[in-house]
């Protein structure tokens, strides 16, 4: 199964695609960031990363689909402008008709370390290990939303033995 995984943001939202192999290895196919120029207009930054999703999603035409949840923030402009680019990624992944999942930061560390309080670096070096790739993804967003693709991957293969279990029983 092929997945893709979106860390949001307005200057910078990452991306990583990942697929489960039939030994259900996890391999990374493609990871990155989505830039949006700061001396753009707020809309032209959203109808940018709105594009630059929708080329993504049709070039490596992903089954599933993950987003990380809105982590609350202090700054609540900040908050909101998140809030905003987010909106425009669930946006893209419905007009590409993916099931979407959506995780809280704390499930997604949970998922990939085993430890809901881990740290960034604890988080960027398991996505290293379990995707077996040379070094950690830069910049920290590829790293993050390689890590919410690694956590839906998780929870469909829960899922789907939870679901292989009941029809046994």
């Amino acid at each position: 199964m092929l997945v893709v995984g979106i860390d949001p943001g307005t200057a910078i939202t990452g991306f990583g695609i990942i697929r489960q192999t039939t030994s259900d290895q996890l391999e990374a196919i493609a990871y990155g960031v989505i830039n949006t120029e700061p001396n753009l207009s707020f809309e032209k930054r959203l109808d940018r990363l709105y594009c630059q999703l929708e080329t993504l999603l049709q070039r490596h035409r992903p089954e599933s689909a993950a987003v990380e949840q809105l982590f609350f923030q202090k700054n609540v402009k900040t908050a909101l402008s998140v809030g905003q680019s987010r909106g425009v990624a669930l946006l893209a992944l419905a007009r590409a008709n993916l099931p979407v999942a959506e995780y809280s930061p704390m499930q997604v560390k949970q998922a990939v370390v085993g430890y809901g309080g881990a740290d960034k670096n604890q988080v960027q070096q398991m996505v290293r290990v379990i995707l077996d790739l040379p070094d950690i993804p830069r910049p920290d967003d590829a790293a993050d939303a390689l890590a919410v693709a690694i956590c839906h991957l998780h929870h469909l293969r829960y899922a789907r033995l939870v679901n292989n279990s009941d029809h046994q029983v």
